[in-house]
């Protein structure tokens, strides 16, 4: 049960973080609907970057809730919602 909790927090995490980039990069012509395009994108990348930093960091006891499993979910996050605000700026 703990690393679905820890899977959901990681959702939830990269939904913020995908808020977070909307809110700093604000572009002035945005169209309808980017913001949950985004926060989809950091959800996705905040699981994926969970299990990846679950793998590297915490192979012997992978446990979602681990500092490697959060810090990988962050990261990933952050990658990808600010690679698609700074790929998504020439096309506005």
């Amino acid at each position: 049960m703990e690393n679905w909790i820890g899977i959901v927090i990681w959702i939830v995490a990269g939904g913020l973080v995908g808020l977070a980039m909307t809110a700093v990069f604000r572009r002035p012509k945005a169209t309808a609907g980017h913001t949950a395009i985004i926060m989809i994108l950091g959800a996705f990348a905040a699981v994926v970057g969970g299990m990846l930093g679950v793998g590297i960091f915490s192979f012997h006891d992978p446990v979602a809730l681990s500092m490697g499993g959060m810090a990988g979910a962050a990261f990933l996050a952050i990658l990808f919602t600010f690679l698609y605000r700074w790929g998504s700026r020439s096309l506005i």
